[in-house]
């Protein structure tokens, strides 16, 4: 299920059975065993026997997620039949473009799975907020940043300059349809630094976690996405500020050399909350 920090989510191969017994053990908050771009089209099927074996098999330290092939393709409508009955929490779904794909996909979900939409196309920026706003287990989306740069035709640059509105626009279209929102994959593997500044740039514009490609970059997105000890100090002045007698019926009041208002209380009990919610997940 969905519930709980989103932090880390890392892709691996179905295909790969010492990628899955080593997910069992890893601190990532999700493992997603991939059954669409990891896995080449003469292993779908092995892949997808593979990965109903290791739900059944549980042991699972992260929740557990699935990504399907997309069910305009050979493969999808399989996948989604050989998950039925078994316990699967989340089902990644690629290439989500409008909210009749979400209805389908909801539909054939198996019993109890979310829904994580990735979205990959143009298609899919422009009816953002009609897909979120279908009604049932739709639960997160993801950014899909390699699928949608070539889509788009953009050249693949450090800051993500021309992905920064749909960078923005995605968390936007999240937060109002009180979605988690996933930020997409980091490709070069050496370069950590690179990473970690992404990492940064996606907390910066309000995703609650990373996809990643590779165990090496657990840690590094669970420190980022997680309050650093300024902001949880900050967001404890700020409700210890509220909670004095003093500012019973103020609307603002003055803390740290700051005006702060009732919906930075909001924002600092939230903040409070993530951290909590992070405390109690592996580093």
């Amino acid at each position: 299920m969905t519930e709980g920090p989103v932090r880390s989510v890392l892709f691996m191969p179905a295909s790969n059975p010492r990628a899955i017994d080593k997910a069992r053990t890893l601190s990532c908050d999700v493992a997603v065993l991939d059954l669409e771009d990891a896995v080449a089209p003469d292993m779908k099927a092995e892949a997808r026997a593979a990965a109903v074996e290791a739900v059944r098999g549980g042991g699972f330290g992260p929740r557990l997620a699935v990504r399907i092939n997309a069910l305009d393709t050979p493969w999808g409508s399989d996948d989604l039949d050989a998950l039925s009955g078994i316990p699967v929490g989340i089902i990644v779904a690629p290439k989500v473009e409008d909210a009749r794909d979400v209805v389908e996909l909801i539909e054939r979900l198996p019993a109890g799975a979310d829904l994580w939409a990735m979205i990959e196309t143009p298609r899919a920026l422009f009816n953002l907020n009609a897909l979120c706003g279908t009604a049932g287990a739709l639960k997160a989306l993801m950014f899909g940043s390699n699928d949608l740069s070539a889509a788009l035709g953009c050249r693949s640059v450090p800051d993500r300059e021309p992905l920064k509105p749909w960078l923005a626009a995605t968390v936007a279209a999240a937060r109002a349809h009180g979605l988690a929102v996933i930020d997409g994959v980091f490709n070069r593997l050496d370069d950590p630094d690179g990473f970690a500044g992404e990492c940064a740039q996606g907390r910066l514009y309000g995703f609650d976690g990373k996809s990643l490609i590779h165990p090496g970059q657990i840690v590094t997105a669970n420190a980022t996405f997680c309050p650093s000890d300024v902001e949880v100090a900050h967001a404890m002045a700020i409700v210890a500020a509220f909670a004095d007698p003093s500012a019973v019926g103020r609307g603002a009041i003055r803390t740290g050399g700051h005006m702060v208002e009732r919906l930075h209380l909001t924002a600092a009990e939230a903040l409070l909350r993530r951290h909590d919610a992070c405390s109690r997940s592996p580093d």
